[in-house]
């Protein structure tokens, strides 16, 4: 069984929107509605995950951002000429997919630029139904329980809420199956595309880096059990490198990480043998022994060291963390 890691940007509601997704050319997007085997008349535009640390969000416009700046009229023309544009009985869209984030702690900064940019005009839409009747959005993650009112007081809106393992689980499968050099490997800095046999996909398990990590078993489509996981995610990194290096977000964070180097802080292999592997077990001098380990010997107060190193080996405490976890 191969492991493949997801992480919290990837996942917004795939069920609802990649999973419904033909790619011809590479240039543009066929989107073709059907659940439950029936016609349905309802178009997908605009799909949210709101997790514990991040809101994300992927749109879908026709038009190279022309849904960004239309008025409610030419939004709404838009998403009902739809309905007369079919392939096989089935509405088709031609398009671009867009992703957007935020912090879910400034979930307001969202909630504006959906408003300003009339991007939650773009929800479901019964073309049979009164405009009136059709402003509502899928959304998964704990958020869309937790600020369901809020998104109905401040924009009219909805959330009709999908589990997200269950969507996680559903764009995986699609992705590995549709996309060409979906899955790849990344060693020593060096990126590798693994061809997937759409065959012989099953099993793997599928690690979901969020605020915390869940590890899931996937046998098939709808077939799937999450079998570990830890607290230790991207919430940690971003919560304990904020209280570390003063970073006030999470791509300052992350930027900040390439920017240092682990060995001022982490205890090597080689520093514990005097700069030799531990050739009997396959350690090499520059394996990892004990992150933040050298700040035990170092006399040396916090902000005497480097933000940007604390940042970096704080990135692969966690993230080596993971790795062995999934093992």
């Amino acid at each position: 069984m191969h492991a493949i890691g997801w992480s919290d940007m990837q996942r917004c509601t795939w069920r609802n929107i990649a999973s419904k997704l033909k790619v011809k050319n590479g240039s543009s997007t066929h989107v073709s509605n059907q659940r439950n085997s029936q016609p349905q008349t309802q178009i997908s535009h605009l799909a949210l995950d709101i997790g514990g640390s991040l809101i994300k969000l992927v749109y879908f416009c026709r038009y190279d951002d022309s849904c960004r700046d239309g008025d409610d009229d030419k939004l709404r023309s838009q998403n009902d000429s739809l309905c007369s544009k079919s392939v096989n009985g089935q509405p088709v869209l031609k398009g671009r997919l867009h992703f957007a984030k935020f912090e879910t702690s400034k979930i307001n900064d969202c909630l504006d630029f959906l408003g300003s940019t009339k991007l939650h005009l773009g929800g479901f839409h019964d073309c049979n139904a009164p405009l009136s009747d059709k402003m509502f959005i899928k959304a998964t993650g704990g958020g869309a329980f937790k600020f369901s009112d809020l998104f109905k007081e401040k924009l009219g809106l909805d959330l009709d809420k999908e589990d997200e393992m269950e969507c996680l689980v559903t764009g995986a499968n699609f992705l590995l199956k549709t996309v060409h050099q979906e899955a790849f490997t990344y060693v020593n800095g060096q990126k590798e595309f693994v061809q997937i046999d759409p065959n012989d996909l099953y099993p793997y398990l599928l690690v979901n880096i969020g605020s915390g990590v869940s590890m899931i078993k996937v046998d098939g489509d709808g077939k799937f059990e999450r079998v570990s996981g830890t607290s230790l995610g991207g919430g940690t990194f971003w919560g304990l490198g904020r209280l570390l290096t003063k970073c006030k977000n999470f791509d300052e964070l992350l930027e900040l990480s390439h920017q240092g180097n682990n060995r001022v802080i982490d205890m090597l292999v080689g520093d514990i043998y005097g700069g030799t592997d531990y050739e009997k077990i396959g350690f090499s001098s520059t394996t990892i022994a004990s992150s933040f380990g050298k700040a035990i010997s170092d006399d040396k107060e916090l902000e005497k060291y480097k933000p940007e190193d604390i940042s970096c080996s704080l990135l692969r405490m966690i993230s080596n963390n993971i790795g062995q976890v999934q093992r």
